[in-house]
């Protein structure tokens, strides 16, 4: 396919085999659709792609950020601290636990959360340190252990861009008290809507699996897989995260893929590096030694004075040949909440800001042909006049 015969370039577009479809067709006429063998068997099969102790899955990586929170005894009055450049669900569920999410600014190399940024803003009322492992790029996570041992605080990463990812020889899922990944229908794994988190705590593990369900001390299939086990008790006033088998059903065999499909990211990822080097724009630095970069995001950054184009200019050109693509992401501080309720305001963090100015991120899937990557390719040049 030359990139004359794409129409249309989709953004994030999902992986879907026949492999999954079968399994899901399977689950159907199993009979069992809700949190059961398929949801156990996901957990277990993750559990050990990751190298965690437990693993619990969930219906969002929101889910489990929130619940991890609570594992953690997050509540009204203390403060967690994160990055403002991520996805508003960051921060949304810091609220949601009652406390007060306070922002630190970001590693202008990398677009993660600054270590430095984020030990200047620990008090007295200070409960746990939130990184986001930012397009796939895994953060600082030794630092991070390292201020949170110093002051006693817990760390939670959001690895929603990180599955595959791996710090200086450690498998992130395993780096943190707890690890939260997404399985949203763009990310490198999906089951359409879904979660998941990694700890080492079989207590907090225990305490999220509960939570997860109305606070229920057993799911519906260990209730009735076998006659007579129909009672159960509510211990907490839970939620209703579960995860079901339908989802989970996609993501057994999105799992046993993604070696492949992050294979295929880092071929399409090269196929831009390369053919971008002459472009006036800048890019994110590379990973370090010992560590896998998980490659959601291929993002771009460009700067107006140096290249003559703005970023919307950019991203109109680029509609106008017919590519997606995303701006990952508006910084949470100055969204119409945040700003209102906490005076945040433009200014306090200007290298979150000034990356969420520049930054574009280009179609990156396994599911993409070479015939889309070269309508991109040949967009982005166009859209610098070359």
């Amino acid at each position: 396919m030359s990139a004359t015969t794409v129409d249309v370039v989709p953004f994030s577009p999902p992986a879907i085999g026949p492999d999954e479809i079968a399994e899901v067709v399977a689950t159907l006429e199993s009979g069992w659709l809700s949190t059961g063998p398929r949801v156990h068997r996901f957990e277990a099969a993750f559990a050990d792609y990751i190298g965690a102790a437990h693993a619990v899955a969930l219906n969002s990586c929101t889910a489990g950020l929130h619940l991890s929170l609570l594992a953690a005894h997050v509540g009204a009055g203390d403060e967690v601290i994160t990055t403002p450049l991520t996805f508003c669900a960051t921060a949304n569920v810091i609220i949601h636990c009652g406390a007060t999410p306070v922002f630190a600014d970001v590693d202008p190399r990398t677009g993660n959360l600054d270590p430095e940024a984020a030990e200047a803003a620990v008090t007295p009322r200070t409960r746990a340190i939130m990184p986001v492992h930012y397009g796939g790029l895994p953060a600082d996570v030794e630092a991070f252990r390292s201020i949170a041992d110093r002051h006693g605080l817990t760390v939670i990463e959001d690895a929603a861009h990180c599955i595959e990812g791996v710090a200086n020889g450690r498998k992130i899922g395993t780096t943190a008290d707890f690890t939260c990944f997404s399985f949203y229908a763009t990310k490198n794994l999906t089951t359409a809507e879904g979660g998941m988190v990694t700890t080492s705590s079989a207590d907090a593990a225990e305490r999220i699996r509960v939570a997860s369900l109305h606070g229920m001390t057993r799911d519906a299939w260990s209730r009735y897989e076998r006659p007579g086990c129909a009672r159960y008790d509510v211990v907490v006033p839970g939620f209703k995260y579960n995860m079901t088998d339908v989802q989970a059903a996609i993501g057994l065999h999105q799992l046993s893929a993604l070696s492949a499909h992050l294979d295929r990211r880092a071929a399409i990822w090269r196929r831009y590096t390369a053919a971008f080097a002459d472009l006036p724009i800048g890019h994110f630095a590379s990973v370090g030694p010992r560590t896998v970069h998980a490659r959601h995001l291929y993002m771009i950054l460009i700067d107006q004075a140096a290249s003559g184009r703005s970023r919307d200019e950019v991203i109109d050109s680029l509609t106008e040949a017919g590519v997606s693509s995303s701006i990952h992401f508006p910084p949470v501080h100055l969204h119409s909440y945040y700003a209102e309720r906490y005076g945040y305001r433009r200014g306090q963090f200007p290298r979150a800001e000034q990356i969420a100015d520049t930054v574009l991120s280009l179609p990156l899937s396994p599911a993409l042909t070479d015939g889309h990557i070269d309508a991109v390719i040949e967009a982005v040049r166009g859209a610098f006049g070359v």
